[in-house]
């Protein structure tokens, strides 16, 4: 159900509603979405006027999370929603991209677009539809901007791409991809992948890019119903008697001239004194008052990116001596600190990061707080900073601001796909990004060392991962198409400003981990997307060689610094005597031995001991014994029991150990133990795992699948009784099967 309104449009292809007419009749654009029974209520407002001496656009974008569409209260004191979380961040700026390029050169009149979650249904992610919902907002209302666009969700399960998937069928996804274009071109991608090869990328780009079309011709049919003819808003620009004197006495000769073939400080300060050299010609000419820092900022502007483009275009060269496809100078260097337990240095030009990897406990997982999403913790997380003396600048230096959550959860996400699973690395750990200078892509810089100090640390990784960003420099023909154009490997910092695109592209010799696309232009042709992801490949598999020079392979020891962690398998049933009564028990072992000790929350009877001290970790194991009765110690880093293993294409019968949201743990064997998804639990839908099976139950499973890479089991309770029928066996529930 949606909030009931004058006017609707659905888009039956996907489900979605757009509506408007009833509600905040004063916004310049108000449009409700409703994607299943998750609602997101997006209004886009223009201020009237601009104020004095404005010279930059001031777009803001706000998307909050009411903890009443979930039927839930806040937590903490004064239980009302506070400061923005992380998903709510992350939500805003993934909106805020994709329209910003859109509004017309010049026009610098405050917008705000502001989305609220006002219902939650579960199932249905908001973050798709507040993109949407601002696309549908900015296009009926009268404020000028170039749309609409479109917003959609690829996943590909077992092999199959799927258009705005369920936040279940997210979980069995191999590709997360948000995918915003217009009719022709892609506008933003952003997301992250199970080392998806290039080919394959592009594929699902291309599905995707067919999958928002129907969207767009929704809200040009709700524009048809109630859009509002766009208004006139005064650009602001340079007087024309200004630019005449600023070009007359800075000629394109003189900013080539200051800023090819020097380095970032040289070029900054060359171009301030030809600014202080047209500022006292203006005062000389026009006199005070007649002129302002606008004039001379617009026209500096329109001349350094005609400078930057033209030589780029017609001569292949960049402002640094490179060509199109060269990487600046690289340096990777490990284990650049004592006592952290894992640490790097990456370096690529002038863009440094020291990253640093911490251990921990599973206990110091994130728990998150979000609305919906499935996922109530994480035990990865990367933290990127970004200092002002990163860019030789003063400045506010505290709290991270949205660009530096943004930029690590790029990072993050690029990285997750690499990482060992849970049950092999039982740890929970933390990367840090502190940013030592930039001058272009410090996200990209801050996966390569974040990678490296991984490494350092003894993480286990499948594959190393590299990351770098690739530009775009074009010419525009008379009809606004693309005449001429270059991609550029590793931008610096002026070519993201003054080029066209920031294509970051992160992954393994194999294949994408992550990605994130942001344009200056209206839109990005395929032909422009291809050659960019396969110039980026080129670049990563140069850069793993420069990483791998420092480390090969992950070390083999921890630190010493690092906890040690030992795994014991208790019975499940004894997991309520470990604990005590109020934790008492757990406690007075933690506090007698000095070891950490952590249980399974899968009530597998699972216990996770840490210490980097051997003598406190065998007394907290052999309490663990004495109290438990028959624990096994497992290997230093996890591990599973010995005897068979479970088999693809076999049936078994086993107890239920633990119950998720999103399926059930069953032991198949002693001590082996595989999920089955909650998809996989009946042949009907199944909202509550419980409605099936609870903890105890004896049901007879089906293995279908192994995962290579990590050894995970996936069971199938449907697959199993589908099985035992064709066979005219009893059901599953009735007749256990070796």
């Amino acid at each position: 159900m949606s909030l009931k309104q004058k006017h609707s449009v659905t888009i039956p292809e996907l489900g979605i509603t757009l509506s408007t007419g009833t509600y905040a009749a004063l916004a310049n654009g108000a449009v409700n979405v409703a994607v299943g029974e998750t609602n997101v209520f997006v209004t886009a407002c223009v201020a009237a006027s601009m104020k004095p001496g404005q010279d930059f656009f001031p777009l803001t974008v706000d998307y909050r999370e009411k903890y009443a569409a979930a039927g839930r209260f806040p937590g903490g004191y004064f239980k009302r929603e506070g400061r923005p979380s992380e998903k709510e961040i992350l939500t805003s700026r993934l909106c805020d991209r994709p329209c910003r390029p859109l509004f017309p050169e010049g026009f610098l009149n405050e917008v705000q677009i502001i989305g609220q979650l006002m219902s939650a249904d579960q199932i249905n992610e908001a973050d798709i539809p507040m993109v949407n919902g601002a696309s549908a907002a900015l296009a009926i209302s009268d404020i000028p901007w170039n749309g609409p666009i479109a917003a959609v969700r690829v996943a590909e399960i077992d092999g199959v791409f799927v258009a705005n998937p369920t936040i279940e069928q997210m979980f069995q996804s191999s590709l997360d991809l948000i995918y915003v274009g217009n009719e022709k071109d892609m506008l933003m991608i952003e997301g992250s992948a199970d080392q998806i090869p290039e080919d394959r990328f592009i594929e699902a780009l291309e599905f995707a890019h067919n999958a928002i079309q129907p969207i767009i011709r929704g809200i040009k049919e709700l524009v048809a119903l109630v859009g509002k003819p766009k208004a006139h808003f005064a650009l602001v620009g340079a007087s024309p008697e200004a630019r005449a004197i600023i070009e007359r006495v800075v000629p394109t000769e003189r900013i080539v001239t200051a800023i090819f073939g020097h380095e970032k400080a040289v070029r900054s300060a060359n171009v301030k004194g030809l600014k202080a050299e047209a500022h006292a010609a203006l005062s000389l000419e026009l006199g005070a008052g007649r002129f302002s820092d606008v004039d001379l900022n617009v026209v500096f502007e329109d001349l350094q990116y005609k400078a930057y483009r033209k030589a780029v275009l017609e001569r292949g060269v960049r402002a640094d001596g490179r060509d199109a496809k060269s990487l600046r100078p690289l340096h990777s260097e490990v284990g650049i600190l004592p006592r952290v337990h894992g640490s790097a240095s990456f370096k690529r030009g002038d863009t440094q990061s020291i990253v640093l990897t911490t251990l921990g406990p599973t206990k110091e997982a994130q728990d998150l707080d979000a609305l919906t999403g499935g996922v109530k913790s994480k035990s990865f997380i990367l933290h990127y900073n970004f200092p002002p003396f990163s860019v030789g600048e003063t400045g506010r230096f505290g709290s991270p601001g949205r660009r530096e959550v943004g930029h690590g959860a790029l990072a993050e996400r690029s990285l997750v796909p690499v990482l060992p699973p849970e049950d092999v690395f039982p740890y929970s750990i933390r990367v840090v990004s502190e940013i030592m200078a930039s001058n272009g892509s410090t996200s990209m810089a801050s996966i390569c060392g974040g990678c490296l100090s991984l490494m350092d640390a003894g993480v286990p990784i499948i594959a190393p991962v590299a990351g770098i960003s690739c530009g775009l420099m074009t010419e525009t023909a008379a009809d606004g198409s693309i005449a001429k154009w270059t991609t550029i490997t590793d931008i610096i910092g002026e070519e993201d400003h003054f080029g066209d695109m920031d294509f970051k592209l992160a992954g393994t010799t194999k294949g994408i981990t992550g990605f994130q696309l942001d344009l200056k232009i209206n839109g990005l042709p395929f032909e422009i997307a291809k050659v960019a992801i396969h110039q980026a490949r080129e670049a990563r598999v140069e850069i793993l060689k420069n990483m791998m020079a420092s480390i090969p392979a992950p070390r083999k020891d921890l630190s010493a610094f690092a906890p040690r962690i030992q795994t014991v398998q208790i019975d499940p049933e004894k997991i309520g005597l470990l604990i005590g009564p109020g934790g008492k028990t757990i406690r007075r072992i933690v506090e007698t031995t000095g070891a950490q000790i952590d249980i399974a929350d899968d009530d597998s009877g699972k216990v996770f001991i840490y210490s980097n001290n051997a003598e406190a970790s065998a007394r907290a194991l052999q309490e663990i014994d004495s109290l438990c009765g028959g624990g096994s110690g497992g290997g230093g880093r996890g591990g599973n029991a010995g005897g068979p293993p479970i088999e693809e294409g076999k049936i078994y019968t086993g107890r239920v150990t633990g119950v998720k949201e999103f399926g059930a743990f069953v032991e198949c064997l002693p001590g082996k133990e595989g999920l089955c998804h909650i998809s996989e639990l009946a042949d009907f839908r199944v909202r509550r795992t419980e409605d099936v099976v609870k903890m105890g139950d004896s049901i007879t499973v089906k293995c279908i699948g192994i995962d290579e890479r990590s050894g995970k089991v996936r069971l199938s309770r449907k697959a199993a009784m589908k099985e035992l029928e064709g066979q005219g066996q009893p059901a599953a529930s009735e007749a256990p099967v070796a």
